[in-house]
C-alpha cells in the first residue's frame, strides 16, 4: 500500500483552517531519471523546431511573405504554447501519472502536426476569400490549425517537470537540465530541418520524421510511468502570502524578459544580416547560435540555482547583463568582426578545402558575435526564476504559468519591437531602449530581494549606467557604415531600417563607371549598372513586343530598382500597369534610381505593396503580360516564386494569348538546380522559350497559346514611343538586336531539363541545394547557349534573318570573351574583344564591359 504522510496547516488568529493534503506520486528511485527525461526532452525539442520550419514556409504559401501577416501567423504558434503550457500545467499537479499525460501529449502533438502539415497548402484559397468577407476574423483558420498542435506542445514542459517530481529547490537544477535539454533538441532540429529533412523528404516527409520522434518520446514516457508504478507521498502546507506575491511579481518580470528577449531577436535578424548570405542555411545556423546560447546558459544556471543565496538579484543580474552584452556587441561592431569571420572562413577552406564549409563557418561566427553572449546569460536566468516562482506543492501549474508568461510576453516584444521600434527608432536606438528596459527589469527584481546587498544593487545600478553610455557612443547609423565596409563600398545615398528588412543604396564605382546598387538586408538587389539595365529593361519589354495579340495589360511582380516597372511606362500601348512590392521602403527607394523614369510615383503605375503570390491570389483580374523578378531562387523563401504550383497560379491569370517571363540567373545557383528552375517552368507552361538578356542572366517566356514571333509586328512595337530609345541605351537598338537574343524553343529546353526533378512547394530543392561552386558560370552558360535554334521568326526576308545572324554572333562572341575572363584565357579575351570592337564598337554595353580605346 502507498504510504500518506498528513500534514497541517498552522490555525491562524480567529480563522479556521483545514488540513491539507496533496497525492504525489514520487520516484523512490531516482537515479537515471533526469538523463531519461532530458532525451524525452530533446527528441520533443527536435520535432518542435522542424514543425515550425515547416508551418513558417507553408504559412508564407498562404498569407504571402508580407512581414505583418507571417509575424502575426507566427505568432498563432507562441500563443498556442502560452495557453498549452498554463492548462497542462495545471492538469499535471491533478493526475496521478504526469508522465501518461505527457506521452498522451506527444502522441497528439504527432496526430495533430502531421495533419496541420497537410492541410496548411490547402488553405491559401479559402484564407483569401474568407479575408475579403470577414476581415480579420480569417486569420481564426490559421490559429486553429496552428495554434492546437502548439497548445499540445506547450504543455510537455511542465508536466515533464512535474513527472520529474522535483520540489523546492531540485525545480530549479533539474528544471533547468530540461529546459537546457529541450532547447538543445531545438538546436538539432533548426540545423536538420535545412540540412537534412527538407532536402531529403520534403515537407510532408519532414513532418513525418518529426512525428516519429514524438512517437519515441512517447514511448519513453510511458517507459516511464511504467517504472515509477511505486509509491505516492504527500506533500503538506501552502504558500506563504508574501512568497505568493513575490511568486506573481517574479511571473511579472519574466514575462516583461520575455518580450525584451524576443525584440533581441527581432533586431538582430535585421543586424547579423551584414554578415551572412539569404540562404536557408544561414538563417539555421544562426538560429542553433542562438538556442545554444540558451542552453548552456540553462546548464550553467541550473548549476549554481541552488548554491545562490540571493536569487532576486542574480535573476535581476542576469537579465541586466544580457541587455548590456547586446549593446555593447553593437558598439563594438565593426572592421574587427570582418576581419576575425574572414581569417577563420580562410582558415576552414585551408583546412577542408569546402567552399561551403567556409561559409558555414562565416555565419556561426557572426551568431557568436552578435547572439551568443546575450542569450547565454537569458538562459541562465530560466532557472533562476523557477526558483523563485515554482514551490513545492503546485510544481505543473507554477512551470506552466511560468513558461507561458514568457511566451506571451515575447508576443508581444516581437509585434512592439518589429512594427513599432524598428521603423521610428533604428535598429541601434531600439536596441538600447531594450536593453535600458531590461535594466529596469533587473533593478526591480534586485530591489525587491531581502538579501540583496548594497554590491548587487549598485552592480544592476552599473550595468544600467553602462548601457546608456554604450547607447550613447553608439552612432544610430552604425549599420549603415557597416553596410559599405561588407559590400563593396561606396557613398551611402538611401538608408531606412524598415518593418522586415533593411533597405539601402550605395553609390559606388568600377573603373570609370558610376552606379547605385540596392541592398535589402545587406544582400545586394541589383542595381543601375549597365548589365542590370539591359537585362531589367528586356526583361519587362521582350515580352511586350514579341506578344502574338495585342498587349493592354501588364503586372509586374517585385519592383526592386524601378527599372523593370518603368520600362512598361515607355510602351504607349498598355492601358494597365500594375506592380507589386513586398516592401514600401523599396518603393521609396525608387527615387534613388532615375532610369526607372519615376515609376514610384507615376499616376500611370498602380504599386500594390503585397506579396507577389499573395498578389495572384487575391486578385482574378487578368493580364496579357507578367514579368517576374524576384531575389534569387535560392535565397531564403523565394522558391515559393519558382514552384510548379506558382506557376500553375500566375497561368491561370494570363488573358488569352497571355505571356509569362521569368527572371532565370545562371550563376546563383548550381547547374543542377538551374536544370530543375526549367523543369518546374516547363511542367506549366506547354509553350516555352529560353532568351539571353544578359551574360549572367536568361529569360524564360511560357504561355499557354502557341508563341508566334512576327517580324512585321515586332518592328512596328519596336518603333513605338519611346522604346527605341529605351532600349538602344542598353545595347539593343533593333528589331534584329532583339530577336538575336533568341536561344531556344522547348525542345531544346525539354534536353536541358532531362531527368531533373522541379522545384515544387511540397520540395523546394533549390534552397537547400549545394554551395554554389566557383565559376559555375563557366559550365552553365556554354551549355544553354549549345541549345541554341534558328530564330523562328515569321515574315522575315533574307535580309533581316541574315542581320539576326550578324548580330547573335557579336553577342556570342561577347560571351565567349566573358567566358575567357573567367577562365583566365588572356588570348582568348583578347581575340574575341576584338571581335566585338569590330563589329559594334558603339554598343553600349559592350563598352561598358569591356572599355573603349
Amino acid at each position: 500500500m502507498n504510504s500518506v504522510r498528513v500534514s497541517s496547516v498552522p490555525r491562524m488568529k480567529k480563522t479556521a483552517t483545514k488540513r491539507t493534503v496533496e497525492v504525489i506520486p514520487v520516484v523512490q528511485d531516482r537515479s537515471g531519471a533526469p538523463v531519461l527525461y532530458g532525451g524525452l526532452l530533446f527528441l520533443s525539442g527536435v520535432a518542435a523546431l522542424v514543425y515550425q520550419v515547416l508551418w513558417v514556409r507553408q504559412l508564407s504559401l498562404v498569407v504571402g511573405i508580407e512581414v505583418y501577416s507571417i509575424t502575426v501567423a507566427v505568432s498563432a504558434f507562441f500563443a498556442g504554447l502560452a495557453a498549452g503550457g498554463a492548462v497542462f500545467g495545471r492538469i499535471a499537479d491533478r493526475v496521478v501519472s504526469a508522465m501518461r499525460l505527457y506521452a498522451g501529449l506527444e502522441i497528439a502533438v504527432a496526430m495533430c502536426a502531421v495533419a496541420t502539415t497537410l492541410l496548411l497548402p490547402h488553405t491559401a484559397m479559402p484564407f483569401v476569400r474568407m479575408q475579403e468577407h470577414l476581415g480579420i476574423l480569417a486569420w481564426t483558420l490559421l490559429f486553429v490549425l496552428v495554434g492546437a498542435p502548439a497548445f499540445l506542445m506547450g504543455g510537455t514542459l511542465p508536466v515533464a517537470i512535474r513527472g520529474l517530481r522535483a520540489s523546492g529547490g531540485e525545480t530549479a537544477r533539474e528544471g533547468g537540465l530540461l529546459y537546457a535539454a529541450n532547447t538543445a533538441g531545438g538546436i538539432v532540429g533548426a540545423l536538420v530541418a535545412s540540412f537534412a529533412l527538407l532536402p531529403w523528404f520534403g515537407v510532408r516527409g519532414a513532418a513525418v520524421v518529426a512525428a516519429c520522434l514524438n512517437m519515441a518520446a512517447a514511448g519513453i514516457a510511458f517507459a516511464i510511468a511504467r517504472r515509477d508504478r511505486s509509491s505516492q507521498q504527500s506533500v503538506g502546507g501552502q504558500r506563504e502570502d508574501d512568497g505568493a506575491v513575490a511568486s506573481r511579481m517574479a511571473l511579472g518580470l519574466y514575462a516583461v524578459a520575455g518580450g525584451i528577449a524576443l525584440g533581441y531577436e527581432v533586431v538582430w535578424s535585421q543586424a547579423i544580416a551584414q554578415f551572412v548570405s539569404t540562404r536557408a542555411f544561414a538563417f539555421s545556423i544562426v538560429l542553433a547560435v542562438y538556442l545554444t546560447g540558451l542552453a548552456a546558459g540553462s546548464w550553467m544556471g541550473s548549476r549554481f540555482a541552488l548554491r545562490v543565496r540571493d536569487s532576486w538579484g542574480v535573476f535581476g543580474l542576469l537579465i541586466a547583463g544580457a541587455g548590456l552584452a547586446a549593446m555593447l556587441e553593437f558598439a563594438v561592431l565593426g572592421q574587427r568582426m570582418l576581419e576575425s569571420q574572414t581569417a577563420v572562413e580562410n582558415a576552414a577552406l585551408a583546412t577542408t578545402g569546402s567552399q561551403a564549409m567556409r561559409m558555414y563557418v562565416g555565419f556561426a561566427i557572426a551568431g557568436l558575435g552578435i547572439v551568443f553572449v546575450p542569450t547565454l546569460l537569458l538562459g541562465a536566468a530560466f532557472p533562476v526564476a523557477l526558483r523563485l516562482i515554482v514551490g513545492a506543492r503546485q510544481v505543473g501549474r507554477e512551470v506552466g504559468a511560468l513558461v507561458a508568461a514568457n511566451t506571451a510576453g515575447g508576443i508581444l516584444g516581437t509585434l512592439l519591437t518589429g512594427f513599432v521600434l524598428i521603423p521610428h527608432l533604428g535598429l541601434v536606438r531600439t536596441l538600447m531602449l531594450l536593453a535600458a528596459w531590461a535594466v529596469v527589469v533587473g533593478l526591480a527584481a534586485a530591489l525587491s530581494s531581502t538579501e540583496a546587498g548594497h554590491a548587487m544593487k549598485l552592480s544592476v545600478g552599473a550595468v544600467g549606467v553602462a548601457v546608456v553610455v554604450a547607447g550613447v557612443i553608439t552612432p544610430a547609423n552604425r549599420l549603415a557604415n557597416l553596410l559599405l565596409a561588407t559590400r563593396g563600398g561606396g557613398v551611402l545615398v538611401f538608408y531606412e531600417e524598415s518593418r522586415g528588412a533593411t533597405v539601402a543604396i550605395a553609390q559606388q564605382r568600377v573603373k570609370d563607371n558610376v552606379f547605385r546598387r540596392l541592398f535589402i538586408q545587406g544582400v545586394s538587389n541589383s542595381g543601375d549598372a549597365m548589365p542590370s539595365m539591359r537585362y531589367m529593361r528586356l526583361q519587362a519589354m521582350l515580352p511586350v513586343l514579341i506578344h502574338s495579340g495585342e498587349p493592354r495589360s501588364v503586372l509586374v511582380v517585385g519592383f526592386g530598382t524601378g527599372i523593370t516597372a518603368g520600362e512598361t511606362l515607355r510602351y504607349p500601348g498598355l492601358e494597365k500597369r500594375v506592380c507589386a512590392e513586398l516592401l514600401p521602403a523599396v518603393v521609396r527607394s525608387g527615387e534613388m534610381f532615375p532610369e526607372n523614369y519615376k515609376a514610384w510615383s507615376d499616376p500611370r503605375m498602380e504599386i500594390r505593396i503585397r506579396d507577389g503570390r499573395q498578389e495572384l491570389m487575391r486578385s482574378e483580374e487578368r493580364y496579357d503580360v507578367i514579368t517576374l523578378e524576384p531575389p534569387p531562387p535560392s535565397a531564403n523563401g523565394v522558391a515559393n516564386l519558382y514552384s510548379t504550383e506558382f506557376y500553375e497560379l500566375a497561368k491561370s491569370r494570363l488573358a488569352t494569348k497571355g505571356l509569362f517571363a521569368q527572371w532565370l540567373p545562371i550563376a546563383t545557383q548550381n547547374e543542377e538546380d538551374t536544370r530543375s528552375l526549367v523543369r518546374s517552368f516547363l511542367d506549366a507552361f506547354p509553350y516555352a522559350t529560353l532568351w539571353t538578356t544578359e551574360l549572367h542572366e536568361m529569360l524564360l517566356v511560357g504561355s499557354e497559346a502557341p508563341i508566334i514571333l512576327d517580324a512585321n509586328t515586332i518592328a512596328k512595337r519596336f518603333a513605338s514611343g519611346n522604346v527605341t530609345a529605351s532600349l538602344k541605351a542598353v545595347g539593343v537598338d533593333s528589331p534584329e538586336a532583339l530577336l538575336a537574343t533568341w536561344v531556344t524553343g522547348r525542345q531544346g529546353l525539354e534536353k536541358f531539363a532531362a531527368g531533373a526533378k522541379p522545384v515544387t512547394d511540397d520540395r523546394p530543392r533549390i534552397e537547400y541545394g549545394d554551395w554554389v561552386r566557383p565559376n559555375e558560370i563557366t559550365r552553365v552558360l556554354p551549355q544553354l547557349l549549345a541549345l541554341k535554334t534558328e530564330v523562328p521568326v515569321e515574315g522575315a526576308d533574307h535580309a533581316l534573318r541574315a542581320e539576326i545572324e550578324r548580330r547573335r554572333s557579336t553577342l556570342m562572341d561577347f560571351y565567349a570573351a566573358g567566358l575567357a575572363a573567367y577562365g583566365g584565357d588572356r588570348q582568348a579575351w583578347g581575340q574575341t574583344v576584338a571581335n566585338v570592337k569590330s563589329a559594334e564598337p558603339e554598343n553600349p554595353y559592350y563598352g561598358w564591359i569591356i572599355g573603349r580605346d
